[in-house]
């Protein structure tokens, strides 16, 4: 038998309105149609999304590398991913030609990286149709194309001691291509937009998680179980 009923009862309590808010979670009740947990995870990477967006910096840092002439070759994963990034390449001013998986470019590495960002701030922008205008090709196989590319180029440059244009271009593929296309669909928003539903939300997560722990706590002390801290011996 409990031995403070009292607390048993408040513990009990606790945890049964713990697990009702816990199916309330799970239930689309939220805008959209969203449960809890999706309408969260939707608003926090939307700012994350609105966060990460450099592409107007990179696009000023590019003007350093624009009449810096490149020549080189990369070995792309398949053919089809070489002659895609040709057509690429060609179209952003350079001089490309893919011989099966290998593909050679030479040309103007600001023109390039001019055409890499600005496909990558259509697609953060959620603008796909925009990129696949441009080539005929869908626009995440462009991007998919344009992040091996530049990924390879970063890696001849480096074995080439081109450091500031090997470094440059792991930055834009990074910042730019990587986050556009992971970001893809999602609305950017920015932190001070929405700084009250996230606040709630924070609040919410750390007044939920110490709801549970007290219930627990309140059971156990109702079921006359205490915690204490074994006393320390006296030396002598």
């Amino acid at each position: 038998m409990a031995s403070r009923k009292g607390y048993l009862v408040l513990g009990i309590a606790l945890l049964i309105s713990f697990f009702v808010v816990l199916v309330l979670l799970f239930l689309p009740i939220f805008p959209d149609g969203d449960n809890g947990l999706n309408f969260s995870d939707r608003m926090f990477n939307s700012i994350s999304k609105g966060s990460s967006y450099v592409i107007p910096k990179l696009m000023d840092q590019n003007e350093a590398f624009r009449g810096g002439m490149v020549d080189t070759s990369i070995e792309m994963k398949t053919s089809e991913d070489a002659a895609v990034a040709a057509q690429l390449f060609t179209a952003a001013g350079a001089v490309a030609e893919a011989q099966g998986k290998e593909l050679k470019v030479s040309g103007d590495l600001g023109k390039m990286l001019e055409a890499v960002l600005n496909d990558s701030d259509s697609m953060f922008y959620n603008e796909g149709e925009k990129v696949a205008g441009r080539y005929g090709i869908d626009a995440k196989k462009v991007m998919e194309n344009w992040w091996q590319a530049l990924d390879l180029m970063d890696k001849k440059f480096r074995n080439k001691k081109m450091i500031a244009q090997a470094k440059f271009v792991s930055e834009v593929n990074k910042k730019a291509v990587e986050t556009s296309y992971n970001f893809y669909g999602i609305l950017p928003e920015k932190v001070n937009e929405k700084f009250g539903i996230m606040t709630g939300l924070l609040v919410f997560y750390i007044l939920y998680t110490m709801w549970y722990g007290f219930a627990i706590f309140y059971i156990f002390e109702g079921l006359g179980f205490n915690i204490t801290m074994p006393k320390k011996k006296k030396e002598v």
